[in-house]
Formats: C-alpha cells, structure tokens, sequence
C-alpha cells in the first residue's frame, strides 16, 4: 500500500499497517525513546504570509500553531481521499515525529517519565498541512473543506 507522503519522509520515517485501508504514522527508529515537551507555539502565534504551493493546486495552510496527532493526520487523509478517489493526488508533507507519554490511570507520582502513548507533530503557524493536485479544483475544495472539520486547528485553503 503506498502512502501519499513526501518519499523522503516515507524513506527516513516510516509507517505501519493497522488493516488494509488504515495507516499509523510513527518513525520506524529514533536515537532515545522519549523527548522533552519543548516550546510552545502558541506563544508565538504570528501568520507568515507565504502563499507558495510545491505541489498542488489546492492546499491547506494553517494559521494556529499546535500539535496534530497521528490519528489526526490519517483521518485527514482519508476524508480527503474519500472525496478526491482517483481523480488527483494528495500530498501530506508533515510527520508525526515528537513521542508524547502517559503515565497510567490511577499510578502515584514519581517513578520515572510515563510510557509513550502517541505521537505528534508540532504545527507552527503558515504551516502547509496537505496539498491537492487535480484536474476540478471545485472537487479539491470540498476535499479540503471537509478535512478543516477533522483538525483542531484553525486553517485556511489556498489555491492558485
């Protein structure tokens, strides 16, 4: 099964198959198995106005800074796939790459740093998100209007 990714993503990061439509996006190795939380971006919510597309004729830019969950990620990609099929391409050019942990329910404090639970990517503001190339932009809006429902990030969609 291929993923709609940048290759050098899929070449350096990786996926595993959760059945035969789903995909789970996490790197395949990494040098230490947990991380720092690091800084957040909300503080530093400014808009960069850069409006250049790579690939695509659609696309969709964010315009709040935060943090996509894998889940969050694939379920974007398949309500965006659901609507564009065959007729154009998707590309996703971010990656889940930041470990998040979790302590279990109802464990006291101490005993070291929790269990990875699921993995993030930290959205800055003028993210790029996903790009659509295809032939009816009309189909690559609704696409993308109806992945904007699936983030907890505020975006936009730029086109050219």
């Amino acid at each position: 099964m291929h993923i709609l990714c940048m290759e050098f993503l899929v070449l350096s990061y990786g996926y595993t198959t959760l059945n035969k439509f789903s995909l789970m996006l996490f790197p395949k190795k990494t040098k230490f198995k947990k991380q720092h939380k690091g800084k957040n971006f909300k503080v530093v919510n400014q808009v960069f106005e850069l409006n250049r597309l790579n690939f695509g004729l659609v696309s969709l830019k964010s315009i709040s800074a935060g943090r996509l969950t894998a889940k969050q990620i694939e379920a974007m990609r398949q309500s965006i796939n659901k609507i564009i099929k065959r007729s154009g391409r998707l590309i996703i050019p971010i990656f889940p790459d930041s470990p998040v942990s979790k302590k279990p329910i109802e464990v006291r404090m101490g005993k070291g740093k929790g269990n990875v639970s699921h993995w993030v990517y930290k959205v800055k503001c003028g993210t790029l998100l996903c790009e659509i190339e295809t032939s009816s932009i009309q189909l690559g809006l609704k696409a993308l209007k109806l992945a904007q429902y699936r983030l907890p990030l505020k975006t936009k969609i730029l086109f050219n």
